[in-house]
């Protein structure tokens, strides 16, 4: 890991989802409601899509980088082609509040949305038709991510809890243990077997960040303690041939700590 590079702001205003599109390109959405796509290389903005009313919340890609997927405070979800026109190429209303979480599946065909309204939805990524809606009472959704090669998708809320909802039926197949404080953010290992959960906290409580075994669900796995602010973010890392298993979390804290997966040390 190398500086930095200063580049020209993609967004006029603060930038509040950002995720890898390509090894060389990422998108991102901001406050002034546009979602960019952006060279990783030399920072300049590929590619602009403006649609929303209000600031964008979640940014998400389809697996094969052809799609992107954006939600906003303006309770909408919209679908963009990359290499098509700079308008939406699909909507998805029907959320009463903000939407915070975006979840393609591997096939592309169907995306979750989850919001603050206590809903889960599931979509046909073709037509825009709401598939399936789950409401649970307190399940403000925080964050959604599919398991990579399964049905199924791991939600964060601020419940406390991490769930795991079937997308067959968008019921929910498992919920982990609740924590003592809220849950901002979620990650599934690409070969399907973890999943990761952040905490809330304040002054070196909470903050944390939780290894869960999908296989193994009765019991967290592993903690990773260190910040002393809110665990925004929580990812796995992609595994080198000379590494080993690796996770990163950032925080409220102005810090970002990557993690030696199995040990909980941190590099």
């Amino acid at each position: 890991a190398g500086a930095s590079g200063q580049h020209s702001p993609a967004h006029t205003g603060a930038v509040t989802s950002v995720a890898a599109l390509t090894p060389d390109l990422c998108v991102s959405g901001g406050r002034d409601k546009s979602v960019a796509v952006s060279s990783w290389r030399s920072g300049a903005a590929l590619r602009r899509f403006i649609g929303h009313e209000r600031e964008v919340t979640k940014v998400t890609s389809a697996p094969d980088s052809s799609r992107v997927f954006s939600a906003s405070r303006d309770k909408t979800v919209m679908m963009w082609e990359m290499h098509g026109p700079l308008g939406p190429s699909q909507h998805f209303p029907g959320h009463d509040l903000v939407v915070t979480g975006l979840a393609v599946s591997p096939d592309a065909s169907q995306l979750c949305t989850g919001s603050r309204d206590n809903t889960v939805c599931k979509w046909d990524t073709e037509t825009g038709e709401c598939l399936g809606r789950a409401a649970i009472s307190r399940n403000l959704v925080t964050h959604l991510c599919w398991v990579p090669g399964e049905p199924y998708v791991i939600q964060t809320s601020e419940d406390k809890t991490t769930r795991v909802w079937d997308s067959r039926e968008l019921q929910v197949a498992h919920m982990f243990p609740a924590k003592q404080h809220m849950q901002t953010c979620c990650d599934a290992s690409q070969d399907g077997r973890y999943c990761l959960s952040s905490s809330s906290g304040c002054a070196g409580h909470g903050a944390e960040a939780t290894l869960w075994d999908l296989r193994q669900t009765r019991s967290r796995v592993c903690e990773y303690k260190g910040h002393f602010q809110t665990t925004t973010s929580c990812v796995f890392l992609p595994r080198g041939p000379a590494l080993p298993p690796s996770i990163a979390t950032s925080s409220s804290d102005s810090t970002v700590k990557v993690w030696d997966q199995d040990s909980a040390g941190r590099g």
